[in-house]
Order: structure tokens, then sequence, then C-alpha cells
């Protein structure tokens, strides 16, 4: 697949997860969005919606866009895993 079509897909499938838990009455739905992708996205699809985000997320809807921020921060945190980052200590 080209990277142009991956990264619509992600966005497409990020957007869909969105709108799923924006209906959930159980849980904050951009924490919901971010922990889904945190658990079930692959590290490179992860690295990939993180890097379109960080180049301004054109296409993500706003919920996906806090949800993404929020990866990033549990990236960050070590909570989660991407394949671009560095290894060491």
């Amino acid at each position: 697949m080209s990277p142009d079509k991956l990264i619509h897909k992600l966005i497409y499938m990020a957007n869909q997860i969105a709108k799923y838990f924006a209906a959930q009455k159980s849980i904050e739905p951009a924490d919901g969005v971010a922990s889904h992708l945190a658990k079930f996205w692959d590290p490179s699809m992860r690295a990939k919606i993180l890097t379109h985000m960080e180049n301004g997320g054109e296409g993500l809807d706003p919920l996906t866009r806090e949800a993404v921020r929020r990866l990033g921060a549990m990236d960050l945190l070590g909570s989660g895993s991407r394949e671009r980052r560095p290894s060491g200590g």
C-alpha cells in the first residue's frame, strides 16, 4: 500500500474508533481512543498517526486529535511503544 493510502486508511480507522468511544458512557472518549490505539495498533501504525498529527493532523476529527495527543503523551511516559523511539538510557 502506498504511504498516502496508508495514512488515509489510518485516519479513517482512528476517526471511526473515536466515533465509537464518543457514544460510550463508561469512559472518557479521548482516553478510550488513546488506550485502544496503544493496545491494538502496531507500533508502526501508531508512529505514522503520531507523525501525521505532528505535521498538522489533516483529516483527523477533533476527538481523534485529542486522543492522538494523549497517545503521544503516553508514549513519552513509557506507556506505549513507538517504532522510532530511541533505545538506551
